[in-house]
């Protein structure tokens, strides 16, 4: 049976797609979630008992307070600086976009144990969303390991002059994510698939972007097509260095 997918379809017509997250992997992922929450908890535990010779009802607000600040901030802190992942998350290849909300909800979710109400919703949601990512308007997808691209096929041997240039060249590849770069690659590879308007409209504002990124010189840059660009900016991202 194949994976659900979220289809997004951009102004220029280009659609892309993006395995949706089933709730057996968003399971494990949570599992490897819970065991770490529980470490957590552990250690807080251990800090309080050392609190306990001090002041009882200092340890008990300790405690308190930390059991929800790590049940609820786990996440939210795991996936606004892991860019919508935590650890379950990564281990699973899962990535999720939006963050508080769905996290506010993450106890009625767990409601009345191992997530239950959680996981009734997302295996009957379409989109296999539980009622954080209904009320946050989100979704979980998969991340598949990605295979080394054939550049042969974008990249036909041309001088590329940003190499040129290669503490540029260093500082583009620090300024690029590799969603950035795998989104260039994309539309070089797809190329042939767009109509004129669009193919020309496509590149050119990728190249306004990536040229946003790091500013070549205008002997690297001047004269060179969009699409050219294009592939110069991904001979950069995809080269060995």
């Amino acid at each position: 049976m194949n994976s659900p997918s979220l289809h997004i379809r951009t102004p220029e017509g280009i659609c892309f797609a993006q395995i949706l997250a089933g709730p057996v992997a968003r399971f494990l992922a949570w599992s490897l979630d819970l065991f770490c929450i529980l470490a957590l908890l552990t250690v807080v535990s251990y800090l309080v008992l050392l609190l306990v010779f001090v002041s009882p009802g200092l340890a008990t607000a300790v405690n308190t307070i930390g059991y929800f600040v790590i049940s609820i901030g786990y996440g939210m802190v795991c996936e606004w600086f892991w860019r919508g992942q935590t650890v379950g998350k990564k281990v699973c290849r899962l990535r999720v976009v939006q963050v508080v909300i769905r996290n506010l909800l993450r106890f009625v979710d767990a409601l009345p144990f191992l997530y239950f109400v959680g996981g009734v919703a997302c295996w009957f949601s379409p989109k296999c969303q539980r009622l954080g990512d209904l009320a946050a308007g989100t979704v979980v997808i998969r991340q598949p390991r990605l295979r080394e691209p054939d550049l042969d096929q974008v990249l036909p041997g041309k001088f590329n002059s940003l190499q040129r240039y290669p503490h540029l060249a260093a500082r583009l590849r620090q300024a690029v994510s590799p969603a950035e770069a795998a989104l260039a690659l994309q539309a070089l590879l797809r190329r042939d698939q767009f109509q004129p308007e669009a193919r020309i409209e496509l590149f050119c504002d990728l190249a306004a972007h990536f040229k946003g990124k790091v500013d070549f010189p205008p002997e690297a840059t001047d004269g060179i097509a969009d699409e050219q660009y294009i592939r110069n900016v991904v001979g950069v991202l995809y080269s060995e260095h």
